[in-house]
């Protein structure tokens, strides 16, 4: 997915990709240590990603542009 700005957080990544319908499930995904970004799991939904980072919830993986 393509970024406007320098940066996205990880839960409003989350929501721009249509993997969760609201922050609250994406918080509650992150917080259970669902989401992996770069290969590692990711707890903070603050987390700021970049251009080249790849985000995988499940079998779906994203990678930020």
């Amino acid at each position: 997915m393509k970024i406007d700005g320098e940066f996205i957080k990880l839960d409003s990544f989350l929501k721009a990709v249509n993997i969760v319908s609201s922050g609250g499930e994406a918080k509650m995904l992150i917080l259970d240590g669902l989401v992996k970004v770069n290969g590692e799991c990711e707890l903070r939904r603050g987390r700021k990603l970049h251009p080249g980072d790849r985000v995988i919830l499940g079998e779906h993986e994203f990678q930020v542009e």
